[in-house]
This record gives C-alpha cells, structure tokens and sequence, in this order.
C-alpha cells in the first residue's frame, strides 16, 4: 500500500509521475481546479469582508471524493498542481477539504484518527531530476499566493456578475463583460478608430539605377539636395528633381564600411512564445498553451518512459539553471564549433514587472533533439518543440555579424543645384551567421523576428557588442559591386514612385498579446484566455489574421467607457494587476484591494443602471414604408446585428434585412426566391441567412414561422438518404451536416461537392481551401487521403 499521497491536476501527468515516483507513491489528478465560485449567484460576501462562498464544481465530486478517500489511508499528502496562482488555488481548496473530511463518522467505519499531514511541492519540469528536487523540498501553502489568485477571482466576479446583467438589459440577453476581456476589446476599438481617423499622406521617391565598371547594377535613392534632405511630397516636385539628375555624372563620393551585431534573442516567455507561434507556425495561442501544456505533462519516449519535454510553459522569467547553461554550451561546441561560442554565457533582463518564479521556456534536456523526436511526437508538438529547442540554443549562441556598406553618390551637373544631388546606396552582407544558424528572424525572410532590442530579452553579458537589428540590414537583398570612391558610374534608369503613409496595423493575435503585456494587462497565464474570450463572445472577428471590431464589440465598448471609465482605463487595469502581484508577495492586504476597487465600482453601476442608454429599445427612422401595414420600417438591434423591423410592433411583425450604402443611405434587401412553396401555407418560400449560412423560410412570416435548412445539393455520403444543408455552429462558423440530423450525425467543416473517390469509393469529395487561398477536391470520409487539384470552369486547374 502506498505511504503517500501525491495529487496533480491533469491525468497525462499523474501518469508519467507515478511511473518516476513507483510503489511507494499514489498519484491521483484532480482535473484542474475542484471548487470555484457558484455560477448562479455572486457566491461573495460583500458585507463580510468579501469573503467568497466557494462550491464543489458538478463534474469535480467524483475526482474529489477520490482524492479524499486516497487521503484517509496515507501519512502525508503532497499536492504538486502548477506552480502558479490557480494551481497554489486548487492546492489550497483539496487542503481545505482533506481537513474538513478528517473526523468525520461514515457507515460502518470508524472516525479517521485525524488528517494526513498536507504538503505543498512543486514541479518545474516532470523529469527525474525535476520531480526528485520538488519532492525533497515539501513547503507549506503559501497564503499569499492562494490570497492574490482569489483576489482576482473575485474582482473578476464582481465585474462579471454585475455588468453582464447591465448590458442584457441595455443591449441584448447573452452578452457578457470582464473586467480584462472589455479592456482587450477596447485596445482593438481603439487602432479600428486610429484607422478610420488615419489621414495618409502623399510622399515620393527618386531612385536610380546605377552601374559601374563591374557587376551587378544596382539601387541608389536620392536623399540630399544642396545639402538638405529631400522627400517630394508631390510629382512635380519628383519631376523637377529628376530633370535636375538625368543627365548626370554620377560619382562616387565615399564607401563607408562597418561591421554590425545583432545579439541572440532571449529564451521563450508564455507570451513570447505564443507571438511566435502565431506568427511562424500560424498556431492560435489558446492552442500553443494546450500543446505546450502536452510537452511539459509528458511524452512517451521508447527506452525511457514518459518524460516532460519542456520546463513549466506560464512564465514571464528568462533566467535559465546554471546546469542548462553548461549543457547548451556543451552542445554547441560540439555541434557548431568553437566560433559559435561565446566566451561566456549570454545573460538576459527580465521585464521590471516580471516575478520571475520561473525558468523560461526550454527543452528539459538538450540531448532530446526535434530530429530524434520525429517518429513520437504529433505535428503539432513537433512543431511548437522545434521552435522552442532552436530558441533556446540560439540564445546562447555567439551574435551574427554583417557587413554593412553605404555608397554615397554625388550627382553634380553644371548649372545645377549648389552642393549637387545626394544618392545613396546600402546593402548588407553577413560575414558569420552565429546564431542564425539554427533560428532565423523576419530580417532574412523567414518571417521570424530575433527578440527586442530592448527590455525584455535583452543581451547583457557574453560577447557583449551591439544589440539590435544593423540599420542596413532591410537593404540586404541590394547587392553592391566593387567600388571605389571617385568611380563614374552610368545611369540606367531614373524611377520617381508615389507612396502614401500608412495608418497603424490591426492587430494580429500575436501582436494583440504584445500590446496586452506592454500595458500590463494580464499575465503569463491569463494572455491566451483573454484572446479567445473576445473571439467567442462575438466582440471581435478575426479577417485575414486581423482583429477587426464587430458592431456589437463597438456599441458595447463605448457604453461602457461612458459608464465605467475608470474599470476601462488602461492604466488602471495595469495597476490593478500590480496589486495582484504585490498581494502575493505579501506587501499589500487582498481586502483592502477589493474594497477600494468595490467602493466606487457599485456608485458607478448604480449610477449606469439609471443612466446608461438602452440600445434595445432605440429605433432608428429610415422613411421606407412598411409593405405589410403601411407603417415605417426602422432599424434594430437584435442577436445577429442590426435589422430593419416596423415600429408598429408588436402589432406588426414585419422584418427585413438591409444594407447601408457608402453614402449612409439604407436600402432594402429583396428577399431571394427559394423556387418551393411553403408546405405549411402554400406561400413562397425565401431565401435569408443567419451568422453567414443561408435557410430557407416562409415569406408569410410572421404568420408562418416554417424554416428548413439550406441545400447544397449533394446527398448525404454516409446514409444516402437525407441532403447536406448549410448549418452554424455556436461560434459562427459554417458548417455543412446532413438534413437528417439527429438520426444521420454526418458533418464537415468543408463544402460538398459531388462525385466518388476514386480511392476509397466514399459518395462524396470535398473543397479544402488550403492557406494562400488555393483550393483542393478532397475526398470527405476522414482518414482517406485522396485530394487533387480543384478545375476552373474552362477546364484549367486552378489549384
């Protein structure tokens, strides 16, 4: 029987600790947190110092009851949930009810003599070695931090529980608000208004192909006229100045050389490595943390068992163990040479808000390589560790050196402007690739970026030298022939090009989560969350890879900023996650931090309950008559956006659907005939849409409510009965499913087109459309692999 009790959160890590810890040891999973607030009331004790009201979660009893039961037989308990705030969370309420289970009488057994003694350990990284350390060092729950994650669940709560309320009544039943998330969604609000005020202003250039003695030709941009700067702001301008060069000489005045760093980017943070992985493998950072979140539990590896891949993956630290340092550079010495070796280790700052409670991100062991792991990990594991293992081995790697060269050109005709025309030409020629060897950044067209210059991540030991980009670095691609200074070069051609500024970039989710750190707005742990959040109630919509605000996302932010600006205040939300931080390191008092936010947040509310505008109810007048009474068709706001319905409603239910034309005005939406009858009342049947797929309903409505999905055309491949119709998922997004369901449960999130596979025999292909826009005929019974090209109506292919 085992003497001691050990509980984890997930089941995958259990496993691989049992297997490490053996016999002696029970490892039970509690499958995240067991208690929580309860969802159909505050479940906070406002009046009693906000003391929160926690329940045991429905689907947690079971786990729990386990855990209890394991409990009763064992000496010592060691809870070992993540090393953070939820997990010191769940390791306090499993504490709490260890205690309050011990004592109690049960049929037919007698009284436990008293609890098993708690012990609070924690795991870095599930290794042997991690496991070993965390096991030797049992601690007591630390208050503090247990104190600061229910400070923020409570404050959370207390935002939530109120406003959502709030906002069904003003706007619409089902939407929700944050005190984070409404904060995110206002950062997105805000660029959307940035853009729309933007005022992009015309500017020119003059750039001159040049060539001397010996290859190659090459680009010089006029920057300098008599001495000044120059940018055209017009054509003319540009034509002016063109004629003052066309007929030359071109000289070379001087070629100055100089030699430029760019250091080793720092190891992976939670939000650093999200941004990557969103930028370089395109992997949403919800689904970066589930899949880092699988490195770190474990993997099964023949001939050595299960074994945690990465150190704990929630962390805003770049400190790395001495013991990983010496193994890195052990292996770089081994695998690239000396010349890739810095003298000594690079050293990295953390943030001035970091906690720095752990290691970043890196590989538990550097002997585990992405090459030696191909056959035993998934696609997407292979592909979050590799970046994770070449990051890491690039931050301890020697800085890339460049060459660069400025070649400035004097342009001196007689007659011409005093001091003459000023070209320049750079380009930049790497002379030792050091860390770029093994991870490349955006610069050399990878699309990956090597870390800030600045700030987090910065170099400040090893070789030292510059960091950052080489100023001529983005002129890489220019190769420049040898020169001389004095040359005379020959003018091939002259190219004066228009451009116009351009206004701030929509957010990426990538560049959301930057943005979200730099202001301070959540943690390491929250960043991923926050996102999706936003996604899935609708605020925001993700175009392209860009974060554009919805309607609904807009009319939601702006009432709540007139009501609430202090809870919508940027800085004020960082501040509030500082007092987060300073609660857990015991400076500051959990319900003094609550009752300074609560105190003027319930004046507020009761103030925006009185005040705020309600959107349900406004009517928007547009003059067009309602076709059946006569009366005026204004617009409303309902659960799918606005639409236009009549004002005499409810006595009139008439409704349509409207478009707003670039000059504000409204037109009417014809309905699109359906070509059946209604089988309830015999009237036409018409076309209308909802969140994007299309339905067929009865244009006696509101009298006649029959709906049927939409047809595609194709007949169900599975049961070959029903047809497959346009359906929406919870989230929005279309889907097609058989007309059948729930008898037939075929679906696809690809559209059906007909025909057979020609491997399998399965009724039926399928559009892809594969990244970049090409599309592909995929069969579309999983687990077939058939796909060929998608043919253009002239018979061409098109994919």
């Amino acid at each position: 029987m085992a003497k001691s009790l050990v509980v984890v959160e997930s089941p995958a890590k259990a496993k691989t600790i049992q297997k490490i810890l053996g016999k002696g040891y029970k490892v039970l999973f509690s499958m995240g947190h067991v208690m929580d607030l309860p969802k159909s009331r505050l479940g906070v004790d406002i009046e009693n110092g906000f003391t929160p009201k926690y329940i045991v979660i429905k689907d947690r009893k079971k786990v729990l009851g386990d855990i209890l039961e394991a409990s009763r037989s064992v000496k010592t308990v060691y809870l070992a949930p993540d090393p953070d705030r939820e997990g010191e969370a769940i390791a306090w309420h499993i504490a709490d009810a260890i205690r309050a289970d011990a004592g109690k009488k049960r049929k037919g057994k007698e009284a436990s003599k008293g609890a098993a003694e708690v012990r609070r350990v924690l795991f870095h990284e599930i290794t042997k070695k991690g496991i070993t350390q965390g096991m030797s060092d049992p601690r007591s729950l630390d208050r503090n931090r247990y104190d600061s994650q229910q400070a923020r669940r409570i404050l959370d709560r207390l935002v939530g529980y109120t406003l959502s309320p709030l906002l069904w009544s003003k706007v619409r039943r089902g939407l929700s608000a944050g005190r984070v998330q409404s904060v995110a969604v206002k950062i997105v609000c805000r660029r959307e208004q940035e853009i729309g005020s933007f005022l992009p202003e015309e500017y020119w250039s003059l750039t001159a192909c040049l060539a001397g003695s010996a290859p190659p030709p090459f680009l010089a941009k006029l920057v300098e006229a008599g001495g000044t700067k120059v940018r055209p702001r017009t054509g003319q301008e540009t034509l002016d100045l063109r004629k003052g060069v066309e007929n030359g000489p071109f000289v070379v005045r001087e070629i100055r050389k100089k030699l430029r760093r760019r250091m080793a980017p720092a190891p992976f943070t939670t939000s650093k490595i999200q941004q990557e992985a969103a930028r370089v493998l395109r992997m949403p950072p919800y689904k970066t943390m589930m899949v880092a979140q699988s490195l770190y539990e474990g993997v099964d590896i023949p001939g050595e068992g299960l074994i945690g891949l990465i150190t704990y993956m929630r962390t805003d630290s770049v400190r790395v163990a001495e013991e990983a340092l010496l193994a890195v550079r052990d292996y770089i010495k081994a695998a690239h040479g000396e010349a890739y070796l810095p003298s000594a280790p690079n050293v990295y700052r953390n943030r001035k808000t970091a906690q720095d409670a752990h290691e970043a991100i890196r590989p538990t062991s550097i002997e585990h390589s992405p090459e030696k792991l191909k056959s035993i990990l998934s696609r997407d594991q292979l592909r979050l560790y590799r970046l994770i293992w070449s990051r890491f081995v690039a931050s301890q790697m020697a800085p890339a050196e460049f060459e660069q060269t400025a070649i400035d050109i004097l342009c001196d005709p007689e007659g011409g402007v005093a001091g003459g025309f000023l070209f320049r030409a750079t380009g930049s020629v790497p002379k030792f690739l050091g860390f770029l060897e093994v991870y490349q950044d955006g610069s050399n067209g990878s699309g990956r970026q090597a870390g800030p210059a600045t700030g987090e991540g910065e170099a400040t030991g090893g070789n030292g030298g510059e960091n950052g980009e080489a100023d001529g670095e983005k002129a890489e691609g220019n190769l420049l022939p040898v020169l001389s200074e004095g040359d005379r070069l020959d003018l091939k051609e002259l190219v004066g090009a228009q451009h116009f500024t351009q206004p701030p970039p929509r957010f990426s989710e990538s560049s959301l989560i930057k943005e979200l750190e730099e202001q301070g707005i959540g943690r390491p742990s929250t960043y991923a969350a926050i996102v999706k959040t936003i996604k899935d109630r609708g605020y925001v919509r993700l175009e392209e890879g860009r974060f554009h605000p919805t309607e609904l996302g807009g009319i939601v932010t702006g009432l709540l900023e007139e009501s609430f600006p202090k809870v919508m205040d940027v800085a004020f939300t960082a501040r509030m996650e500082e007092e987060l931080d300073q609660i857990e390191e015991g400076e500051r008092d959990y319900g003094r931090t609550l009752s300074e936010f609560y105190l003027p947040f319930s004046e507020e509310l009761e103030r925006a309950k009185l005040s705020m505008p309600s959107v349900k109810d406004e009517l928007i007048a547009t003059g067009i008559p309602c076709k059946a009474c006569g009366g005026e068709m204004v617009i409303r706001f309902g659960r799918a956006g606005k639409f236009l319905a009549c004002r005499n409603y409810p006595e009139c239910r008439n409704t349509s659907n409207f478009r707003e034309t670039a000059e504000g005005k409204i037109e009417l939406m014809p309905d699109e005939e359906a070509g059946v009858a209604c089988d309830k009342c015999g009237k036409p049947m018409v076309v209308r849409r909802w969140k994007g797929a299309r339905y067929i309903a009865c244009s006696g409505y509101p009298d006649c409510r029959n709906s049927l999905p939409f047809p595609i055309g194709v007949k169900c491949p599975e049961c070959l009965q029903g047809e497959i119709v346009e359906r929406t998922s919870r989230m929005g997004k279309m889907f097609y499913s058989c007309s059948r369901f729930p008898e037939c449960r075929f679906a696809s999130w690809n559209r059906l087109v007909n025909g057979q596979c020609p491997v399998c025999g399965f009724n039926a292909m399928a559009e892809k459309v594969r990244k970049g826009g090409a599309t592909e005929i995929v069969c579309a019974r999983k687990g077939c692999g058939e796909k060929r090209a998608k043919k253009s109506e002239s018979g061409g292919v098109t994919g």
